[in-house]
């Protein structure tokens, strides 16, 4: 999308909006969990900004939940956030961001992202602005009636505003969220978009709080059918295997890792993404026939979900 302007920005709204959002976020997954509780870790950016971490461990359904509100400004775009707009090298800007990531202790319950944010840039006296975001799931044992209602969810969330972007924002997200040195994907989608600007600063700011307010409508859903499965050492050795390919991404493809590094972010608050405990096995394959298995089968090739 263009991101040149033809309405004015209102960076405070979505600034509010994203805060409101991750206090309903929080409240929600602890009614969930029944048992954890989230803490609050404020913190400032030496450069400019700061934000609010907050997190959950250890909890009865989560193992781990982080819900990371941020807003930093600087004298110059890092080059993450550069690297798609090299004329805006050098610029001055604002960014300001919602990331929620669970990572479940029922290997029968997916780990689940939700990204949602706002840049604004300043060259000379020009302000530019776009939007980005998005959600999507990471199952370790694959069912097919949660990935049908999971899109069907992702797809309420785009018609909202425009019945055309769900097609484009699963494709984005199909290829973004693509493990290259592995060929397969993280998970099975949902939801990409960045550099989103249209020229109405009020429809897609819209966009931006649809993608945000469906997301937990997606997931917990899907936590509430699968999070008393009965699982043993087995199910919890593969999805602590595929908890590595997590970690793979996150630290060699994200780009909101990247911009959070380079822009001087708060490490800790970066890194929540990552998940508590992770198995690294040198080689390891599934058995043919396994449930394991139909996972690399079924579900991470890219599919049309809602094609039925």
């Amino acid at each position: 999308m263009d991101a040149e302007i033809s309405s004015q920005p209102n960076l405070n709204a979505v600034i509010r909006h994203l805060q409101a959002l991750q206090a309903r976020t929080c409240q929600a997954l602890e009614e969930t969990d029944g048992q954890g509780r989230f803490i609050e870790d404020a913190w400032q950016r030496v450069e400019g900004g700061g934000g609010t971490t907050c997190m959950l461990r250890g909890g009865q359904v989560f193992e781990q939940a982080g819900v990371g509100f941020s807003h930093v400004f600087g004298q110059e775009l890092p080059p993450s956030a550069s690297r798609e707009r090299p004329e805006l090298a050098g610029a001055s800007f604002q960014a300001t961001g919602l990331s929620i990531v669970i990572h479940p202790h029922n290997p029968y319950v997916p780990t689940t992202h939700c990204n949602v944010r706002f840049f604004q840039a300043k060259r000379g006296q020009e302000v530019l602005w776009w939007f980005g975001g998005g959600f999507d799931l990471t199952p370790y044992y694959g069912f097919h009636e949660d990935a049908v209602a999971w899109h069907r969810t992702a797809r309420q969330a785009c018609d909202a505003i425009d019945t055309g972007l769900y097609p484009v924002f699963k494709k984005n997200c199909d290829e973004y969220f693509f493990i290259r040195h592995r060929n397969e994907a993280r998970g099975i989608g949902g939801l990409f978009f960045d550099d989103y600007n249209t020229g109405d600063f009020e429809q897609d700011f819209r966009l931006l709080q649809s993608v945000g307010e469906h997301f937990l409508k997606a997931y917990l859903p899907i936590v509430e059918h699968r999070k008393d499965h009965a699982f043993g050492e087995r199910e919890r050795h593969f999805q602590q295997y595929r908890r590595g390919r997590y970690v793979e991404f996150n630290l060699v493809y994200d780009r909101g890792t990247l911009f959070g590094l380079q822009s001087g972010g708060r490490t800790e608050s970066i890194l929540m993404s990552l998940p508590p405990k992770v198995r690294f096995d040198y080689d390891w394959r599934p058995e043919p026939g396994s449930a394991e298995e139909a996972l690399y089968l079924e579900y991470l090739p890219v599919r049309d979900w809602l094609a039925s």
